[in-house]
């Protein structure tokens, strides 16, 4: 009888605390949510609907696109979304190459120094953004290459944390995987497209997807390196549009240009969610 009382005492405390947990989760969900909620809602009210509220409502019974339509046609957003796309697309494909190379050259290319070569590597990520920005603009100034795509790219096709987070991953593969292939007669670049890439293709995807995010999210640089309207991009140019496009009071416009600013990197995630997540566990997984 005590067992059976002792027993319905544990399930009554695991049901309490698996409720805290779902109402906990359920609060920081809907906090985190509310932003995009209140963000979608507002880029469906109207100009002057929307200035009509003297407290603000968490519901519209007029939706509009309106606002859709001149985030298109009254601001160059389009040519904004095309910048963009050609510096993420081209950003992300070098440093693709860059990181796999520098990767494997790490893991299992056996040369002098290559362990305190890599130890002074990791070091790099100590050094403060904002003294290599200042670095990198001098650089990319005195090359008079402001204002071009190229000036761009170029601070952006290697990352320290991708190159440590896929050598780590393709350190876990077996030596003798390596080793056979070279008895084979098979060269490293070959060993690496064949082998290490087709294994490691999860954390590959999960490193072009964050590249990609973090392109599609850059301010700063871009912002510091341009000043010709035809090279910005979206992050830089919304401030643009801002100024002296729909101006500050046009919250509604505003609004509708950022969702379609934030659309596809939502798509983006929600797609390739689980290989974001299996990607970076088996990365920080060693042995």
């Amino acid at each position: 009888m005590d067992f059976e009382k002792i027993e319905k005492a544990d399930l009554r405390r695991a049901r309490a605390r698996k409720t805290i947990t779902y109402f906990l989760l359920t609060v920081w969900a809907l906090a985190v949510l509310f932003p995009f909620y209140w963000m979608v809602l507002t880029s469906v009210k109207s100009y002057g609907a929307y200035n009509s509220e003297w407290i603000p409502q968490l519901y519209t019974l007029s939706p509009t696109l309106e606002n859709y339509t001149q985030a298109f046609t009254q601001v160059p957003l389009a040519g904004y979304f095309v910048n963009t796309v050609i510096f993420t697309l081209a950003t992300t494909a070098l440093m693709l190459i860059v990181t796999v190379l520098a990767a494997f050259a790490f893991a299992r290319l056996n040369f002098r120094g290559r362990d305190l070569a890599f130890t002074l590597f990791l070091s790099l990520m100590m050094i403060p953004t904002e003294l290599v920005v200042i670095t990198n603009f001098v650089t990319i100034t005195n090359w008079d290459l402001r204002n071009t795509f190229l000036g761009l790219i170029l601070p952006s096709v290697t990352s320290v944390f991708y190159i440590y987070l896929l050598k780590e991953n393709f350190a876990q593969i077996p030596d003798e995987l390596y080793y056979a292939a070279k008895v084979d007669g098979t060269s490293d670049l070959k060993y690496l497209w064949r082998v290490l890439i087709p294994i490691c293709r999860p954390t590959i995807i999960t490193i072009t997807i964050l590249k990609v995010i973090e392109c599609w999210n850059s301010y700063i640089w871009p912002r510091l390196i341009t000043d010709d309207q035809a090279y910005f991009l979206v992050s830089n140019g919304i401030q643009e549009i801002r100024e002296n496009g729909f101006g500050r009071e046009n919250i509604p416009a505003m609004m509708a240009a950022v969702v379609v600013i934030s659309v596809p990197l939502i798509v983006l995630f929600l797609i390739f969610r689980r290989k974001i997540m299996t990607g970076v566990s088996r990365g920080g997984v060693k042995g």
